[in-house]
């Protein structure tokens, strides 16, 4: 049986450039759609976050506001109840590339506090891109790239294309101005990637090798079908 493995933020927050802490945690939308596209493929799913604590889901993307009104947002709820996988995680150690078939990063503004810095997130990225299997990141997900960089200065996704929430994104979330920085800026400046952006909340996915990403929530289905596409 195909198995994705979820590496997912453990954050319940992203600090920002005033010490202010805007709540946060992974984007239902990114990591439940995705979610429901896999297990109706028939694969198998596992989770993992920094030191295995349980991740939130950002309470503002189970509203009605983000899932086309009251239904839209129960159903989010329902799925966010079924996905028992997610909310019974691994270490991110403890996870072995051989066991799986792809990994899967949905984002959130979680991801921007603590899988920048992850140094055991940036050894399971590094290997997995070694390993040739599929790898998948979504919206601010692609942070958790930011990890592979090593003392050096150096990525293995230098050069890569690919997408990600953003700058135009950000300011229209708001939060542009009060960030410590932005996604788009440090995947340019510290990975040396190829970036590439559409219309902004529009869907827009980029695969390049065995690497998938979308720029925003928009995204996160479509990307998904990338990937099931790429495995079968």
């Amino acid at each position: 049986m195909t198995k994705i493995l979820y590496l997912i933020t453990a954050a319940t927050h992203w600090t920002l450039a005033d010490g202010t802490r805007q709540p946060a945690g992974f984007w239902a939308e990114e990591a439940l759609g995705p979610y429901e596209v896999f297990t109706r493929a028939g694969y198998e799913i596992a989770a993992v976050t920094p030191g295995g604590v349980p991740p939130t889901a950002d309470a503002a993307s189970l509203t009605p506001e983000f899932n086309g009104g009251p239904e839209g947002a129960e159903r989010m709820k329902g799925l966010l109840r079924d996905a028992t996988e997610l909310a019974n995680p691994m270490r991110i150690e403890d996870a072995r590339v051989e066991d799986y078939d792809a990994v899967f990063v949905p984002g959130g503004w979680g991801p921007m506090e603590d899988l920048p810095d992850n140094a055991e997130s940036g050894k399971l990225l590094t290997a997995w891109l070694a390993s040739g299997k599929p790898l998948a990141l979504v919206c601010h997900g692609p942070a958790a790239l930011l990890a592979t960089v090593d003392g050096d200065g150096n990525s293995p996704f230098a050069g890569y294309r690919l997408t990600s929430l953003s700058n135009a994104e950000e300011k229209l979330n708001g939060l542009a101005d009060r960030a410590k920085w932005l996604l788009q800026d440090r995947l340019i400046g510290d990975l040396g990637v190829d970036y590439r952006e559409g219309e902004p909340f529009a869907p827009h996915v980029e695969v390049d090798r065995t690497l998938h990403t979308g720029q925003n929530p928009a995204s996160a289905v479509p990307l998904a079908e990338k990937l099931v596409k790429a495995l079968t």
